[in-house]
């Protein structure tokens, strides 16, 4: 009996997947709802789990393959044990017997630089062994061919020049995710007047609490206190305060947000996410920090939902976490801004005609200056600076 294994529905919005990484190989025993295969798609990762147990008996569907929902990506046969079991999964010789005529339509198949080599050293071809998919031919196996061959040569004389050596390179596809991101810097860049201004905050405040209370609140809450916390709560009042920071553009019109989907830039293997934390201005510090920690866990382990990634109204990016000291951060369409945080630095500052060391952190904003103009841009920044300088002002929103 063959079980058909197929693409599930894809999220709303995205057309098509790439086949990932294939966890098993004809001829594996499978369980049921073991995880088969990973689809990438532009925004997460998906996982197709086996519907049944069974042996695997068909990849249909190879890594790197472009695929849509429904579509068949492999085929399982039902394990009955004994002879019948045995027999299914014995075709395996015949398909030993395959590379050597795959390798050959994919040794004719070759890339740029390998055809130059080639040419360039008058190589055979047939001589050369491929290491590629199926037998291909990459240019690091050019390149050992002739390393090889010259190394069987007599040594040359001191009068012959030296060898340049090998200059290897390495050429692979974007990630779904990657090439989605570079998309939308490009559309950012290309539609928003985006403009960034700066400033500095004494984090001194904000890190004297922390220290007095952290202890008390990790055993309360369960959660650590960072320093996330306080910016989201800063840049919430800053919002309500400057509400064209909130909005965004559609067509001819500006879109006033009368609610708070604060966007977490996250570090993940798969490259840079946003995870959106709702409604923000009904969450209280505890929640921000946990939902945060959640996100990045999920973000790590290629977990994030569609839903989690969607919207957001304002984002904040901390470059500081990888030791950045000033940068500017570029904008999440359909988003007017974007907060940069950055490295914790003491340096010198003068406070009371007098200069004194201080923990200092400098900040950007960038906006789109079509619904921003430079005074709420600025007076944006400013406000997260004396919320934070002075956090008592967080509480009594002021």
């Amino acid at each position: 009996m063959s079980i058909e294994v197929k693409v599930p529905m894809l999220p709303e919005s995205v057309a098509d997947a790439t086949v990932a990484k294939w966890y098993k190989k004809p001829g594996d025993t499978v369980k049921r709802d073991e995880n088969l295969v990973d689809l990438e798609t532009d925004k997460v990762m998906l996982e197709v789990p086996a519907p049944e147990d069974g042996i695997l008996k068909e990849i249909t569907k190879p890594e790197g393959s472009i695929v849509k929902a429904d579509e068949l990506l492999a085929i399982l046969s039902k394990n009955g044990g004994g002879a019948q079991a045995d027999e299914k999964t014995q075709p395996e010789p015949a398909k030993e017997a395959k590379p050597d005529s795959k390798k050959t339509a994919a040794s004719e198949d070759l890339s740029p630089a390998v055809r130059r080599l080639v040419s360039e050293h008058n190589l055979s071809i047939a001589d050369v062994k491929g290491s590629g998919k199926e037998g291909r031919i990459v240019k690091e196996d050019v390149l050992e061919h002739i390393k090889n061959k010259d190394e069987k040569k007599p040594q040359a004389s001191a009068a012959m020049p030296l060898p340049t050596g090998d200059r290897p390179e390495k050429r692979v596809p974007m990630s779904r995710l990657r090439a989605k991101i570079a998309e939308r810097l490009v559309e950012a860049q290309h539609t928003a007047a985006m403009l960034t201004t700066f400033n500095e905050i004494n984090m001194q405040p904000v890190m004297e609490i922390r220290a007095k209370y952290k202890d008390q609140f990790e055993k309360t809450h369960k959660v650590r206190l960072g320093f996330m916390s306080f910016f989201v709560k800063a840049a919430v009042e800053a919002l309500k305060r400057f509400p064209a920071v909130n909005a965004s553009i559609d067509g001819q019109d500006i879109v006033y947000h009368g609610y708070y989907d604060i966007g977490i830039a996250v570090s993940s293997p798969r490259g840079l996410v946003v995870p959106v934390l709702r409604n923000v201005d009904m969450m209280s510090m505890a929640q921000i920090e946990a939902t945060i920690t959640d996100y990045a866990n999920k973000a790590k382990e290629g977990k994030l939902t569609l839903e989690e990634m969607t919207g957001g109204t304002f984002t904040i990016t901390n470059g500081g976490i990888f030791g950045s000291l000033m940068s500017t951060p570029i904008i999440n369409p359909p988003q007017s801004g974007i907060l940069g945080m950055h490295n914790i630095v003491q340096r010198p500052v003068v406070e009371n005609e007098q200069i004194v060391i201080r923990p200092m952190m400098y900040v950007a904003l960038s906006y789109d200056h079509r619904i921003i103009d430079g005074r709420e841009s600025v007076s944006f920044l400013v406000t997260i600076k004396q919320l934070l300088e002075d956090p008592s002002r967080i509480l009594l929103e002021l």
